[in-house]
């Protein structure tokens, strides 16, 4: 079965549906990257103490503690799941486009690598890997320029006309 540009002769409203679907889920991922940012400030320093602590710091405006196990798989856990589900949506919808086939296998392949690296490395810093921190940083911006990519070539496709 050939999937490859049926999203130009989908219904109106099949589009639409997409169309909002594609907005409403950005809406949460960008939340999403807001809270990351107010946690993190997008560093690898904050990435550690997020998780890690940062009780040694005297000098620190805010005091946080270590996560404890229970609190990394949890973020873990919940993270892997959702994730996978949103870009499975994602990818699936972006199948049904008549983007560059190339480009289309790596946007839809790339966000699952990702994902496994961005969370299995929190997990992995957290145990003692330090150096992780900066695959979770490459990994976690790929993640949203997959995301973003997919979205805007899904939302241009919807108004191409077949």
């Amino acid at each position: 079965m050939e999937l490859h540009g049926k999203i130009h002769g989908l219904p109106k409203t099949a589009k639409l549906l997409i169309g909002f679907f594609i907005v409403t889920l950005s809406f949460g991922y960008f939340t999403g990257l807001r809270f990351v940012n107010e946690n993190t400030k997008n560093t690898t320093q904050g990435i550690e103490e997020h998780y890690l602590g940062n009780e040694a710091d005297e000098d620190a405006d805010i005091m946080r503690f270590k996560k404890s196990e229970k609190e990394i798989i949890t973020t873990v856990h919940n993270h892997v799941i959702s994730m996978s589900l949103i870009f499975l949506a994602l990818g699936g919808i972006l199948l049904l486009t008549s983007v560059n086939p190339k480009l289309q296998k790596f946007l839809v392949v790339e966000p699952f690598i990702s994902i496994v690296l961005t969370f299995g490395g929190i997990w992995l810093m957290w145990s003692g890997v330090l150096w992780f921190k900066y695959i979770i940083i490459f990994s976690g911006s790929l993640l949203t320029i997959t995301f973003t990519t997919s979205v805007i070539l899904i939302l241009t496709q919807l108004f191409k006309k077949p």
